[in-house]
């Protein structure tokens, strides 16, 4: 059996082909089940979620990732997110590989975000305003020619933190604590925050905004408020994200948005079942929640790059 560590994990994704892979992995489709949640009683701090996400091809591969994500962590220094993902052959059932389950889902959660920004986003955005300060900047740069970023976080040192790791790297990437002036001036708004209530208000979106929502898992915390869902073109990565995440659960509980206000997901996307974004002012939102079928294309590829 293979091991792959943070750092060895991390250098066998690189955007692009992470991109690819996971865009090859929708259109092919694999078997999937639901995934198994359970609420984890943590006291002193919000509950954490034990997360089982299973995924296999026919004569492929399986994998299977055990995650945890305790937000309280946010406040101890430590990531949110634990986890380990296990390859097995799909054929014998033998296991493969042991790959680290954060970074996995670090990086397939970002690269997700940039697959259906390559659909949704308008082909010359240039401006991504990111909400929070986890790292989507060089997911959705590898899908669009974006040259100029705004950083806006809760803790404006993080926020100043990640600006400063990108100087001198051919990015124009500041920090920000004007979150409505960023977001009024963005091409693509991506949200990776862990916010209980809205920050991102649907009546700062100009038109032709791209919104990515990725940081939120429970039924009921939103990052979006109604408007930014009434004013936009919905679109998910699996349907699943209709009922385990509060951006969406919430509007469709009170009437704001129907079921079939949903425009498609990344199957239908990458399928060509929908076209994508339609015209230059159409405000596009998607909401992912993750999926086994991305953390089995990443770790079919670290497999693959760790074999090679």
């Amino acid at each position: 059996m293979m091991q792959f560590d943070e750092d060895r994990t991390r250098a066998l994704l690189p955007w692009r082909p992470l991109v690819e892979a996971i865009r090859a992995a929708f259109r092919a489709g694999c078997e999937m089940p639901a995934k198994h949640e359970h609420f984890v009683k943590t006291p002193g701090a919000p509950d954490g979620k034990l997360l089982l996400m299973p995924a296999w091809t026919a004569g492929g591969h399986i994998a299977v990732k055990v995650a945890n994500v305790f937000p309280g962590n946010a406040g101890l220094g430590i990531p949110a997110v634990n986890a380990a993902v296990l390859l097995m052959d799909g054929r014998t059932g033998a296991v493969l590989a042991l790959i680290d389950g954060g970074e996995v889902t670090a990086r397939r959660t970002a690269a997700s975000s940039a697959l259906a920004a390559d659909y949704l986003a308008r082909k010359d955005s240039g401006h991504l305003a990111v909400l929070g300060t986890g790292n989507l900047i060089e997911a959705h740069a590898a899908v669009r020619p974006i040259r100029r970023v705004t950083v806006w976080g809760r803790s404006a040192e993080k926020a100043e933190a990640v600006a400063a790791r990108w100087q001198g790297k051919g990015l124009d990437v500041s920090a920000t604590g004007d979150l409505a002036t960023a977001v009024s001036e963005a091409d693509i708004v991506s949200c990776a925050t862990l916010a209980q209530q809205p920050v991102l208000r649907g009546e700062w979106l100009r038109p032709g905004t791209h919104v990515d929502l990725v940081g939120n898992y429970s039924p009921s915390s939103r990052e979006a408020d109604d408007e930014a869902v009434r004013r936009s073109t919905v679109f998910v990565d699996t349907r699943a994200a209709l009922k385990s995440t509060g951006d969406l659960a919430v509007p469709l509980a009170e009437g704001v948005l129907a079921p079939s206000d949903i425009a498609g997901d990344l199957f239908d996307l990458t399928r060509g079942a929908h076209p994508g974004r339609r015209d230059a002012d159409e405000i596009t939102l998607f909401k992912s929640v993750g999926a086994a079928i991305e953390d089995l294309a990443a770790a079919r590829l670290v497999y693959e790059g760790g074999r090679a």
